[in-house]
């Protein structure tokens, strides 16, 4: 097959794609330029400030969390994360028979020993 064989071929395969790809970003484009003109032009100081609901703030809005939020939100993502590792053991589990049991069991042991480790540390307290 010569190159220009070849790219035509390749130009007939992805020309769908490069086709949606230019619809979209012209779309997206023409979408921006049209808001733009026809939007309403007031501007007023009260659309110009920071809080357009009329709410006057009370405080920083920069105020940092304690570092137990962020703990706790770990905690809660990486047991999360281990407990959706038993539904593919559960759905092969007659196909991986005794390996895969004493396997899940040590998989289940370590979740449980991180378990207890986090709530004896107090991780687990909301305060």
């Amino acid at each position: 097959m010569s190159g220009s064989e070849l790219l035509l071929e390749y130009l007939t395969r992805y020309f769908p794609i490069l086709f949606f790809v230019i619809i979209a970003l012209t779309f997206g484009l023409w979408s921006l330029i049209i808001s733009y003109l026809v939007h309403p032009k007031y501007p007023e100081s009260e659309k110009l400030s920071t809080y357009e609901c009329g709410a006057e703030p009370f405080s920083d809005a920069r105020m940092p969390f304690p570092v137990r939020y962020y703990i706790f939100a770990m905690l809660f993502v990486i047991f999360d994360i281990e407990v959706i590792f038993l539904y593919p053991w559960a759905v092969v589990f007659t196909k991986i028979a005794l390996i895969g049991l004493i396997e899940m069991l040590v998989f289940i042991g370590l979740f449980l020993v991180a378990y207890v480790y986090a709530w004896r540390k107090g991780a687990l307290e909301w305060d």
